[in-house]
């Protein structure tokens, strides 16, 4: 069956499903709001799980999935849990010799972006901000944008995130609940005075802190292939070097080595009158929402770049509703179940989704299902595992989170730290936490 598919947003998973369905001579075209290509060159790390990175594997053409891992940064080597003030309570060593597809990968948004984005130049158009759409008289979709241009498809997919103007008309039943977390957050660049500054394990991989009243606090350390001019370096094989010299998305690219750093708290610990908090306030509002935390800490904070650092004040999660009767309109990735960074797996099931979606309409495409047959079936998988995720993730970061309480917060706070000196001693418990871990993210023993 020939029919053309129009793609709202050019964001992880609808330039996922656009590679999907153009490797499989599926006709689709991506409208983005950005002006061009270096827009919001902004974003911090992005989780790439054994799942999602199989997903993107299916969905890229061959040479894009090298580049996509040749551009990852360096594998994280330890996952770390401390307290406020810096104790080492456990740090698990991470295995780096589960190959490819299991392996847990980081990436800079910013770099996952251009690397979407990557020879896709005949199908993704830029400037294009969505309004509305209509159908035609014999059922296809038009797409209308705010420049009063607008575009004729079979099926439209709305993969603009959050705030999906798309879910906004055609679920508008679909809401959005606050998360009911305050968090600061920013980016350090990784120099001599940070390497001196922190603990070495913190220095290899994730950190975490769970402290009292639900304080949070996660940090990753991210070191890239190029240096701070772009230039690679040493110890970078052939074939990795070689189709990162010849990417032209490194040019948009303003990643640099950098440690990333985010504080969270219930919204009855955050100070006041955030909306307009940004760059050097922001690291003072860190230092307020973590009081009596380790100096070293709030030296991290104090070493900040001001142009990364930000307050969000609402931190949205997709209200789960049931199955809606299937149309040629469609959504994936936060369009539809937008979670909290709780499990780190948002990014990971908008991949799902692209895989999933990607698979369904090449079926029909080759005549094997009709298209409303195709969609029906990625929605009905697509809103169980989809919302699971959502639940979740709130469970783990959010108003849902026992650790938010009061007294049962404390106790459970207690036992965790207690479980994680347990582990610390037991090294065979620790590698069975590991690889239980890697299974539940996607990972093949």
């Amino acid at each position: 069956m020939s029919f053309h598919v129009l793609i709202i947003g050019a964001g992880t998973g609808g330039m996922a499903l656009a590679h999907s369905l153009k490797k499989q001579g599926v006709s689709v075209a991506v409208y983005e709001r950005d002006r061009t290509r270096a827009d919001f060159l902004q974003g911090f790390r992005v989780g790439i799980n054994p799942e999602g990175t199989r997903a993107l594997k299916a969905c890229l053409p061959a040479d894009l999935f090298e580049l996509f891992v040749a551009t990852c940064a360096a594998p994280m080597q330890r996952a770390n849990l401390y307290t406020e003030r810096l104790s080492e309570l456990v740090s698990l060593e991470m295995p780096l010799d589960r190959g490819t597809l299991d392996s847990e990968k980081s990436v800079s948004r910013v770099t996952l972006k251009q690397v979407l984005r990557t020879d896709v130049d005949d199908i993704l158009h830029f400037g294009k901000f969505f309004s509305h759409y209509s159908h035609t008289g014999d059922g296809r979709v038009v797409a209308h944008f705010e420049d009063g241009t607008s575009a004729t498809g079979d099926v439209l997919v709305a993969a603009d995130g959050t705030r999906s103007r798309v879910r906004a008309q055609y679920l508008p039943h679909a809401e959005l609940d606050d998360a009911e977390m305050v968090s600061a957050a920013g980016k350090v660049p990784l120099d001599d005075r940070v390497r001196r500054l922190l603990p070495p394990n913190m220095l290899r991989g994730m950190s975490l802190i769970f402290a009292p009243r639900g304080r949070f606090f996660i940090s990753h350390v991210m070191e890239f292939p190029w240096d701070g001019e772009l230039n690679l370096k040493n110890g970078i094989g052939d074939r990795d070097a070689d189709l990162i010299a010849a990417w032209p998305g490194l040019r948009f690219d303003n990643t640099r080595d950098h440690v990333i750093w985010g504080v969270a708290v219930p919204p009855r610990l955050a100070p006041a009158g955030l909306s307009d908090v940004e760059g050097a306030e922001v690291i003072e509002v860190a230092k307020a929402m973590s009081p009596g935390w380790s100096d070293t800490l709030h030296r991290l904070f104090d070493l900040s770049d001001p142009t990364t650092c930000g307050v969000s004040t609402r931190q949205s999660t997709s209200r789960p509703i049931p199955q809606w009767d299937t149309t040629n309109v469609t959504l994936i990735g936060d369009a539809i179940h937008t979670m909290t960074p709780g499990r780190g797996v948002g990014a990971n099931t908008a991949l799902k989704d692209a895989r999933l979606l990607g698979d369904r309409l090449g079926a029909a495409h080759r005549g094997e299902v009709p298209v409303l047959t195709a969609i029906r079936e990625y929605e009905t998988r697509m809103i169980d595992y989809g919302f699971t995720a959502v639940r979740e993730s709130l469970k783990a970061y959010g108003k849902d989170n026992p650790l938010n309480g009061p007294v049962l917060g404390r106790a459970m706070l207690g036992a965790m730290r207690g479980g994680a000196r347990t582990l610390k001693a037991l090294p065979p418990l620790r590698r069975a936490v590991v690889n239980r871990m890697l299974r539940d993210r996607g990972a093949r023993d």
